[in-house]
């Protein structure tokens, strides 16, 4: 047990992992293959070529448990890598539980969030096969600022379509991007043909992360010195996140404590499995057990409600399909203030691990989450990214578990970003302007009624 006055465990700079972790190499069965829109069969690298780089298809598609991080990478990561592990104990002592709390603070990155450890990788990968432009989506902006600061790194040019409620909602987060160089226009926009076919149905959409990858990936599909970047959902997104567990990990040790719980706000996967997959792969391994949950808003439900099922990632159809947790490919979410939770489908690997039984999965309420930044906030000090707050509220949930139990249990959760850039919404939320949001069934009934009809192949 660590002792009763130690709040704060940090790595040097030789402790950082030295290799990417591969879920797929612990999995007791193999995920789904991801099949071509056209033929139905799984697609091979020449299919996603026009895409991503050849170093980026063969992580996707990899079994091998460890992955090396290149030295130019990990060199970048050194400017906030390792990141913090904390023992909310304040918190704690506002709840009155016994249970342990621990958060791994991912804010401490020069983008404020958890994304510049895959944005980092992706520029490198796109930079060392001669690419000098990135297009991409982004929701809150998160995103959009890492893979901003990562190509002004290795001197690129980076295109960003930007939800359009969050292009609104977060002109800071816009700004931020401006500064790192990026060139950010609201999606739906009139440069790409998806865009300007959305606004001719709907010419005040708000916008959806379905829409802006079709404006981005169109966009590297139609200019050769052109690749798309994504930000969450892809295996190999996933796999370069998995920094921040295999840390917690190492700093669980100097703890001398080991999760029963750990937590992480969920819409397309990367900063669950960053903190998460590390966790599950011990687990699958039968090295030590764990409960893993995932968290989501209600508005935007994919495991919850979603159905598993093969999907296209986008709204304009032009992805490849990948079977997922999916609230179908037309859905728009309302315009709540977590942008970055706003996606219609789940990460595979992580819809294949709830597939499996191995994770669970909740849905909270706009309003519930930010009560409990605010308690947050209140108690550590750290203002959490409206995302985040989704992983202080299932926490905060949990811990009252305990006290009503009588059990100590620890609980890990990843504070993904701080909300420096979101005060618009905190300010809001004290004004009372927000509400709550819960999708009506019937909308997530017709949005899946236009799922795709697929012959999945039987080998």
């Amino acid at each position: 047990m660590a002792n009763q006055k130690t709040r704060k465990y940090v790595l040097s700079e030789e402790q950082m992992p030295k290799a990417y972790y591969n879920i797929v190499s612990d999995l007791p069965t193999p995920p789904p293959p991801v099949l071509h829109p056209g033929t139905h069969q799984p697609i091979g690298p020449d299919d996603l070529a026009p895409l991503f780089p050849m170093a980026l298809i063969a992580q996707e598609v990899s079994t091998e448990r460890e992955i090396a991080i290149p030295e130019p990478v990990r060199d970048a990561y050194r400017l906030y890598r390792p990141s913090p592990l904390y023992r909310a104990r304040s918190l704690e002592k506002a709840l009155d539980t016994p249970a342990r709390i621990y958060y791994k603070y991912e804010g401490v990155s020069p983008a404020g969030s958890h994304k510049p450890n895959t944005a980092i990788a992706q520029a490198f990968y796109n930079r060392e096969e001669g690419i000098t432009r990135l297009s991409t989506e982004t929701g809150a902006g998160q995103w959009g600022s890492a893979l901003a600061m990562a190509c002004a790194f290795f001197d690129m040019e980076c295109e960003v379509y930007m939800v359009r409620i969050s292009y609104e909602q977060k002109p800071y987060r816009r700004a931020l991007m401006e500064t790192y160089g990026a060139s950010v226009y609201a999606s739906p926009s009139d440069r790409t043909q998806a865009g300007r076919s959305i606004r001719e149905q709907n010419p005040d959409s708000l916008g959806s992360l379905g829409i802006a990858i079709s404006e981005a990936v169109e966009v590297a599909a139609t200019n050769d010195d052109v690749k798309y970047s994504l930000g969450s959902v892809l295996n190999h997104v996933l796999l370069h996140q998995t920094v921040i567990g295999q840390e917690a990990l190492t700093q669980f040790q100097l703890a001398d404590d080991y999760p029963d719980i750990v937590i992480a706000p969920t819409g397309g996967g990367s900063n669950f499995g960053g903190i998460a997959f590390p966790f599950i792969g011990r687990k699958l391994r039968g090295e030590q057990d764990v409960q893993v949950i995932a968290v989501e808003p209600a508005a935007c439900p994919s495991l919850t409600k979603g159905s598993y099922t093969y999907d296209f990632g986008d709204t304009a159809q032009m992805t490849p399909l990948v079977k997922m947790h999916t609230l179908g490919h037309t859905f728009v979410p309302p315009g709540m203030h977590a942008g970055g939770l706003r996606y219609h489908g789940m990460a595979p690997l992580v819809s294949h691990l709830y597939d499996l039984g191995l994770i669970e999965a909740v849905a909270i309420e706009q309003m519930d989450t930010f009560a409990a930044g605010v308690t947050f906030a209140r108690t550590e000090g750290v203002v959490p990214a409206p995302e985040a707050t989704h992983g202080v509220a299932a926490a905060i949930n949990e811990a009252i578990k305990c006290r009503e139990s009588g059990e100590a249990k620890t609980i890990l959760f990843n504070l993904c970003g701080h909300g420096h850039f979101d005060m618009l919404a905190y300010m809001d939320y004290h004004a009372g302007k927000l509400q709550n949001y819960q999708y009506p069934e019937e909308e997530i009934a017709m949005a899946l009624a236009g799922l795709p009809p697929i012959n999945v192949p039987t080998s």
